[in-house]
This record gives structure tokens, C-alpha cells and sequence, in this order.
């Protein structure tokens, strides 16, 4: 994997160059010198109007943050079983 990184607005236009203009998607992944598994991750994200892509991104923020702080809360319930367990067998 080459690692390189593409500008959204390039994946868009050459998105747009699929979607609106009619153009093979191996044909475009060819001219561009990109891999086609890019070209239809990028079709799969920039095909849907911005408006609905902004909510999706919001979602997976939100899932992202949830997530994060779910792992947060379930160290923190376990470290505090085990001081209840400690201290319940050094106070007997």
C-alpha cells in the first residue's frame, strides 16, 4: 500500500467523473492512478448528496465518542470491584 493521500476534493471530482459523466470505474481508477478498491470506497462515500454524508459522518462521531467513553466507564467499574473486594477481605 503506497499510503498516499488524496484531497476530498479530489476524490469527489473523480467521483462525479463515474457518477455524472459515465465513466467506467476502472477506467478512471486507471487515469488517476488509483487502486479501484479506493474508487469505489470513495463512490461509496461521495455518491450520497453532502447533506446526508455530514449526518452519516455526525453518527460516527457520536458512535466514536460513545465508544470511547462506554471502555472509560467499564475500567473505571472494574478497578472500583476490585478495591470493594480488597477492602472487603482486609476489613474482616
Amino acid at each position: 500500500m503506497s499510503g498516499k493521500r488524496y484531497t476530498e476534493e479530489f476524490k469527489i471530482a473523480a467521483v462525479r467523473q463515474i457518477a455524472q459523466r459515465g465513466h467506467r470505474a476502472s477506467e478512471v481508477a486507471e487515469r488517476l492512478g488509483v487502486s479501484i478498491h479506493s474508487l469505489y470506497a470513495w463512490t461509496k462515500r461521495y455518491g450520497v448528496p453532502e447533506a446526508e454524508r455530514k449526518a452519516v459522518d455526525a453518527q460516527s462521531d457520536e458512535m466514536r465518542r460513545l465508544k470511547a467513553e462506554l471502555k472509560r466507564v467499564t475500567e473505571e467499574r472494574d478497578i472500583l470491584k476490585k478495591a470493594a473486594v480488597y477492602f472487603a477481605n482486609t476489613s474482616g
